[in-house]
This record gives structure tokens, sequence and C-alpha cells, in this order.
């Protein structure tokens, strides 16, 4: 295929890239489903090791082995029943094999991350900025459904991220550098602070360290002006999430809501929009 099409044309350029996170989808299913447990088999290791006894017996696994199987009955899914979206729909959401439901998690995942790619590429167009936003998009999306999982945000992606944005703003990708490491430092102390003030005043803790990280990520990769514009963003997002999650499950403030997703979402918004939208607010208000 020539690139110079898509190149100038950003509509087949949206619609090839939105192809790229169907595929792109599929991979994060696995790392979302496989990481925690990767990580759980690592903490069990550790443990072993500090207690001076052997570590258990584990299956070898990581993200290429062992082929997906059905969670169900344990039958290895052929290739073409993991074209992403396409086999879910053409099974009727089942196994083949033993016809057990398969979780509408998996195609909404391949779904979600095919509009945000096409809407990445559409919004930068060919270039660095589109292929270092894909990754960031791609992360966030994998960090937070582990997060509403397991309420916890790994480092093994949040800490790249974080050093990546900075790198791609050395070049000024996104913002420029300075206001790039004072975003990170600024994203990880506000949490920080707020994790604080809210543990000494009630003596609970309000969120996790991975939710610092995350924000210093968001940081590195739009600059500290927008950092306002992610908290506000998903402070509001939480707020209505955690009100809808709690009524659905009866279980009131007792319940841990994730707060990763919603930091995702203001740090999406922020990269995309972040200094347009800034940049309105403060027309409001001249000199």
């Amino acid at each position: 295929m020539d690139l110079s099409i898509l190149q100038s044309s950003p509509l087949l350029l949206a619609l090839a890239v939105g192809v790229l996170g169907l595929v792109v989808g599929s991979f994060l299913n696995v790392v979302i489903h496989r990481l925690p447990l990767m990580m759980q088999a690592e903490w069990r290791a550790d443990c072993a090791e500090l207690e001076g006894r052997e570590p258990p017996a584990e299956p070898r696994l990581n993200l290429l082995t062992p082929r997906s199987r059905c969670p169900a009955c344990g039958t290895p899914i052929p290739a073409l029943q993991n074209i992403p979206l396409a086999s879910w729909i053409a099974l009727g959401g089942k196994c083949a094999a033993c016809r057990a439901p398969i979780p509408m998690r998996y195609p909404v995942v391949e779904l979600l991350t095919a509009l945000v790619s096409a809407l990445l590429a559409w919004r930068f167009g060919w270039g660095v900025a589109l292929a270092a936003a894909l990754v960031f998009a791609w992360a966030l999306l994998a960090a937070s459904f582990i997060d509403i999982d397991t309420t916890y945000l790994p480092d093994r992606i949040t800490l790249p991220l974080l050093w990546f944005g900075l790198l791609m703003n050395v070049a000024g990708t996104f913002t420029d550098l300075r206001s790039a490491v004072v975003g990170a430092a600024a994203g990880y102390l506000v949490l920080w602070a707020v994790y604080w003030g809210f543990k000494l005043l009630t003596g609970k803790e309000g969120m996790g360290y991975g939710d610092f990280k995350l924000l210093a990520a968001l940081g590195a990769w739009a600059g500290w002006q927008v950092l306002p514009l992610v908290v506000l963003v998903s402070a509001t997002a939480g707020a209505l999430g955690g009100l809808a999650a709690m009524a659905l499950s009866g279980k009131g403030r007792d319940m841990r809501i994730p707060f990763g997703p919603y930091l995702a979402v203001g740090g999406f918004v922020a990269l995309l929009w972040g200094r347009a939208i800034v940049t309105a607010y403060l027309g409001f208000f001249p000199g």
C-alpha cells in the first residue's frame, strides 16, 4: 500500500489506524488478563525467597504463551476464531467448543481501542505525534481496565509511560520539555498531598500510589498547564461514575472505586484538546 495515500487522506488514515486499533485491542485483552497474574506469580516467588523456601511451581505464563484458551473449557482458540470483534460476532458471543458465553469485555476493549485510535489519527494526522499518542492511549486503556479489575495500576505501565512522555517532549512533540518535567513532578505531588491530607483527616486511604504515578505520567505528556483540567475532568467523571456504581451495586460508601480510568479520561482529553480548552477558558478573563 502506498503510504502517501494515508498521509494525504485523513479519512483513510483514520480507517487504517482504526483497523490497527482492533488488532491492538485484542492484544490489550491479553495484557489486561495476564499482567496481574504474572505479577502475582512474581510476588509469590519473592515472598518464598524472603522466607527462605523454594518458590511454588508456576505454569509458564507471559504475554505470548500459552495460546489463548476458553476460560470455561480450556480449549485452545484457533486463529480464525480469534479475529478481533468479527469472531465474537460470528460465534454469537459464545465459545465454539462448549458454548459458554464469551465476556462482553473482550469486544468492548477491541472496539474502544479502534475508536480511540481512529480519533487520534484524525486529530494528529500522519507523523511522530500520532505514533506517540497511540502508545499513550493504548497504555491508558490497559492500565484502566487492570485498575477496574484489581484496583491496582501496575508500575510496569505507569513508569514507562512517564519516561516515554518526557522523551517525546525533548523535541516538543506535545509540549516543551520544561513544562513536561514540571508537569510530571506536579502531577505526582498534587495527588500525594491529597492522599496524605485525606488520610490525616479520616485515617483512611482515599487512593493508591499508582494514581500519583499515573497523574505524573499525564503531566509528562501534556505539561503542567493542563493538569487542573485533568483533575477537573477526572474528578467530575469519577464522582458521577462512583455514584452510579454505588447505586447499582448497593454497597454504598464502602465500595472501592478505581480512580485510574477517570484519570485516563482526563489525560486523554488534555492531550488532544487541553491547550485549546485552557486558552479558551483564559480568554474569558482578558487582561
